[in-house]
């Protein structure tokens, strides 16, 4: 039986945030941090946080998925301008405190995965090795376009039936490997049951972060704060039909990296699910082989 709980702390500047914690606190086995998508939460990586703190990668791990401002479980910020990378970096370090992480594996889902470049420039020492699931050092303009026509705007759907028929307009011709049960896990996953109502698990006002974004303009790469990741073990996940993370940008960070490798996920887009026993299975295979 895995050990899973709910953690609610303060972050610096006072708001409540939230953490899930899964599998033994104590132990020498190096723990593993997620963090998720700009509109995600800490429930999508369930079942990867079971299989890990389950033994699936070496030893039995505790793993810490966090939940960032105005997002799950983690009050919403009245301020939508401190939904900012800045303000999240100070949110993940004081948690990770909080819980008495000095060092881990992070597994990061799209902006999960920019947290962890921005963290390997200014904590380098609170990681060990570094999952980035469809991430890269360049955004591509056309996968940013299609978040920002649906983030914070979709309609509240009647029932199941409505949002799985609704997330399938918007994202089956990326997803085009999921059965119908791994469709509805999706909407589970998105959204949240309120009194009779199916709601995003996100504040609506994250859509003024995308809002405030200059497509048009050039978008400025990360390639220095790739560069800060080169000592670390990486492993890149693409999803094959990913439209924020090209074939070609993965190809340059296996070349820039020394020590990376990639699993490309068939029959998925952006960002993969990591619901897969595949996934799921190389993802722990990585962190049996890096870490102690």
């Amino acid at each position: 039986m895995i050990n899973v709980q709910s953690r609610f702390l303060s972050g610096p500047d006072g708001l409540q945030l939230h953490l899930r914690e899964y599998g033994p606190r104590e132990g020498a086995a190096l723990p593993v941090v997620c963090l998720p998508g700009l509109a995600r939460t800490a429930q999508d990586f369930d079942a990867l946080a079971r299989a890990i703190a389950g033994g699936q990668a070496g030893v039995p791990r505790h793993v810490v998925a966090i939940d960032y401002r105005g997002r799950g479980l983690s009050a919403r910020d009245p301020n939508w301008k401190n939904y900012d990378l800045g303000v999240e970096s100070a949110d993940i370090q004081s948690l990770l405190a909080a819980v008495e992480i000095p060092e881990a594996i992070f597994v990061g889902t799209s902006r999960g995965g920019i947290h962890c470049m921005l963290l390997a420039a200014f904590r380098p020492t609170l990681m060990r090795a570094v999952v980035m699931n469809d991430i890269g050092p360049v955004l591509e303009a056309r996968g940013l376009a299609r978040i920002r026509g649906y983030v914070g705007k979709l309609p509240s759907p009647n029932s199941w039936a409505d949002a799985i028929a609704m997330f399938k307009q918007i994202s089956g011709a990326h997803f085009t490997a999921l059965s119908d049960a791994d469709w509805m896990d999706y909407a589970r996953l998105t959204l949240d049951e309120k009194d009779g109502r199916l709601i995003s698990r996100y504040d609506p006002m994250l859509m003024k972060v995308l809002e405030a974004m200059d497509l048009e303009a050039p978008i400025p790469d990360l390639w220095p704060q790739f560069e800060g990741l080169s000592h670390l073990p990486l492993l890149v996940i693409r999803g094959e039909n990913s439209d924020l993370l090209s074939e070609a940008t993965l190809a340059e960070m296996l070349k820039r990296h020394p020590n990376a490798q990639s699993l490309i996920v068939p029959g998925q887009g952006h960002a993969p699910l990591l619901l897969d026993e595949p996934s799921i299975a190389r993802v722990c295979g990585f962190i049996a082989s890096v870490a102690t």
